[in-house]
């Protein structure tokens, strides 16, 4: 049975959901005002991952992933650009598209934007005004009464005295507690907002996930998830505002995915320390970048560097060195006793290194039978391959990933070094297979010289050349 982590609870629970054979889910997405980072891919990869079993697990899933399209941050990079937020936004979420669909992430069922949902922030506000749960200022703000609500803290499991002795925010003069926060914003001149009946403005950050997962999946629902920065305040007062507007539970299961780690140090736009999905895709494939991430549980840190993407990369190498050149078979029968190992090892948090060693094991195991039984090898082929499909990997003809090289639009951006003159660059498997027959040529003629100055420049070049029965097969470093 499925056992989640539950980040309220603070353990692990057999997953049980509202509604048999359906699970809603609502993960918080980015704020758009620059590229994605790999801190953002971490979400968004383990939040693929858990939308892959679960359908894997034949629940029907509802998935919303929400945008934030308004905020600080974004005015303040549109007015730095000298452009309408709008566009600002608009740019950035179609190249957020662009990069989750490189890293062969699903869509969700749902993508609502905080701009689209104005009625349903107002509306909420309102009732939580007139619960008394909420109060404005004096300066038109709208803010959350946090001493209304008797279980604020219990997320971050802390209690509010400890959270106002911890609070370094300066405490503004219109708020009644310095833990109160913003629903609505008053405008100020040159900002965007919307109008309200507490005037023209737009609202505070945490509202919106609020009003848009009630929208999408009603006031109670199966699993929320996010990155662990979102944990307090963010998701502590998502509770806080959806329990005491609809007096009832908010969220069954909380799911919270570790930081990516930069030499110990959280990887932030805000630090100046993070990598964009767009240049990592320069230097590796998109597949590499999806291992990298599952290589470490959902929950723990991911301590991103050079040594780890490489060392993805070969590992991936390993996985399609074992499925290369396997006959096609005919019947789609993956192996029970692998399919229950992999199973165990999701149902178990989506335990993603568990799951990656078995397909490594089921790896050594199709590279021993090959020789004596390629039929029964082509078969856990099969297997391996629909098992490294449930996380979104080993989807590329092996072939071609293992002579592709580098990466995603950009398949000569880091082309193969001059063949000796200086001058044209080794660029083409059409180059590559022409030596390769050279040095067969040289071979056959016993010219070990000739065969051996050809396989030297393959491999200063980054191709590595493997003899076997069927032939020279070839790969990029």
């Amino acid at each position: 049975m499925l056992q989640i982590f539950n980040s309220l609870t603070r353990q692990k629970e057999p997953f049980q959901p509202i509604e048999p054979g359906k699970v809603r889910m609502y993960v918080c997405g980015m704020t758009v005002y620059d590229h994605c980072h790999v801190g953002h891919a971490r979400v968004m990869v383990v939040f693929d991952i858990v939308l892959r079993w679960l359908r894997a697990r034949g629940y029907e899933v509802i998935y919303v992933r929400n945008i934030t399209d308004i905020d600080d941050k974004i005015i303040r990079r549109a007015q730095e650009n000298g452009e309408d937020f709008g566009a600002l936004t608009d740019r950035f979420i179609s190249a957020m598209h662009e990069d989750l669909a490189a890293l062969g992430i699903l869509p969700p069922t749902q993508e609502p934007r905080a701009t689209e949902a104005m009625t349903d922030i107002i509306a909420l506000i309102q009732t939580l005004l007139n619960k008394g749960y909420a109060y404005v200022g004096a300066g038109g703000d709208v803010y959350y009464a946090v001493s209304r609500f008797a279980h604020y803290g219990q997320l971050a499991n802390k209690k509010l005295d400890d959270l106002r002795a911890g609070e370094r925010v300066a405490v503004e003069a219109a708020k009644a507690d310095p833990l109160d926060f913003v629903l609505w914003k008053a405008a100020k001149p040159g900002e965007p907002s919307w109008p309200s009946p507490w005037g023209a403005g737009r609202p505070g950050w945490h509202i919106e996930c609020s009003a848009m997962s009630s929208r999408c999946l009603g006031e109670h629902f199966d699993i929320h998830g996010g990155g662990m920065d979102l944990k307090f305040p963010h998701h502590e007062n998502e509770i806080a505002q959806s329990e005491a507007a609809s007096g009832q539970r908010y969220v069954n299961v909380w799911m919270h995915n570790g930081f990516v780690q930069v030499n110990k140090e959280k990887m932030a736009k805000s630090l100046g320390n993070f990598f964009t999905v767009r240049e990592v895709l320069q230097r590796y494939q998109p597949e590499v970048v999806r291992l990298f991430i599952l290589s470490s549980h959902y929950r723990g840190p991911l301590d991103y560097s050079d040594e780890n993407l490489e060392q993805a990369k070969a590992s991936l190498t390993r996985l399609y060195t074992a499925l290369r050149g396997l006959p096609a078979v005919a019947a789609t029968v993956v192996d029970e006793s692998w399919q229950t190992r992999f199973a165990h090892a999701m149902d178990d948090d989506f335990n993603t290194p568990e799951a990656l060693a078995t397909l490594f094991d089921l790896a050594r195991r199709i590279n021993r039978l090959r020789a004596e039984d390629e039929a029964a090898a082509a078969r856990l082929g099969f297997t391996l391959s629909h098992l490294g499909g449930l996380l979104g990997l080993l989807q590329c003809d092996p072939e071609i990933f293992l002579q592709g090289g580098i990466p995603r639009e950009v398949a000569l951006a880091d082309p193969l070094a001059a063949t000796g003159d200086g001058g044209e660059q080794m660029d083409s498997t059409g180059q590559i297979n022409a030596l390769i027959e050279q040095r067969n040529a040289a071979r056959k003629a016993k010219n070990w010289a000739e065969a051996d100055r050809i396989r030297g420049l393959l491999q200063e070049e980054g191709v590595v050349l493997e003899d076997t029965v069927k032939g020279t097969l070839w790969r990029r470093q």
